[in-house]
């Protein structure tokens, strides 16, 4: 899944990303790339996007599992929606059918 973010507390997302990393590897994920965006020439998202990343999952159901638990939930009520002020997906791909 490719995710664009306007970030407006570098701070906080950073503590955000510290904090969801155990739950990530227990749910076999992580992420392959991620950038911070200095300008976008064009976007169709309401937001401007200065952060890009690829996060992977092995399949969709440990993708759904890890968004929907709730140690997750509370970070992300913590921390990321006071640091991310717009979150765009770019792209997704199905992992199990992905070649």
């Amino acid at each position: 899944m490719t995710v664009g973010l306007l970030v407006i507390d570098h701070e906080k997302y950073a503590q955000y990303r510290t904090e969801i990393a155990s739950l990530l590897e227990t749910a076999g994920g992580g992420f392959r790339y991620d950038f911070e965006v200095w300008r976008t020439l064009y976007s169709e998202a309401p937001h401007e996007i200065n952060r890009v990343f690829v996060i992977h999952f092995p399949n969709r159901a440990e993708k759904e599992r890890f968004f929907s638990n709730p140690q997750y939930l509370e970070i992300r009520a913590r921390l990321f929606e006071h640091a991310v002020q717009g979150t765009t997906i770019l792209a997704e791909t199905n992992a199990e059918t992905a070649t």
